[in-house]
C-alpha cells in the first residue's frame, strides 16, 4: 500500500525538497539568499539575488550543478555564486528572460 501512496503522491517523502532560506547577506546593494536543497542525497547549489529598483523588488533565481555532501558547504558556495553574479552582471541579471 505504501508503494501506491508514494506512486500517486500520498504520504512518503520526496528526497528533492523545496529550497529553504539558509543564509542571507547584503552585497553591493543586492540581497543574496542561499537556498540549497537536497537532491539525490546531496545538497544542490541554489539561491536568489534580489534588489529593490524603483519601488519594485526584482529577483533572479539561480541553480548550479555543484552538489555537496554537507549543507553548510552548499550554503557557502551558493552565497559566493550569488556574489559572483552581482559582480559580473549587476542589475542586468534582471533583464534576462
Amino acid at each position: 500500500m505504501s508503494f501506491l501512496k508514494r506512486l500517486f503522491g500520498g504520504g512518503g517523502s520526496s528526497e528533492a525538497a523545496e529550497p529553504k532560506s539558509a543564509k542571507q547577506i547584503e552585497h553591493k546593494g543586492f540581497t543574496i539568499v542561499a537556498t540549497p536543497y537536497k537532491n539525490d542525497g546531496q545538497y544542490q547549489t541554489c539561491g536568489i539575488v534580489s534588489k529593490e529598483i524603483d519601488g519594485v523588488v526584482k529577483e533572479h533565481k539561480f541553480v548550479r550543478a555543484d552538489r555537496f555532501a554537507g549543507f553548510d558547504d552548499a550554503v557557502d558556495v551558493s552565497i559566493r555564486k550569488g556574489q559572483q553574479i552581482v559582480d559580473e552582471q549587476g542589475e542586468r541579471v534582471f533583464n534576462q528572460g
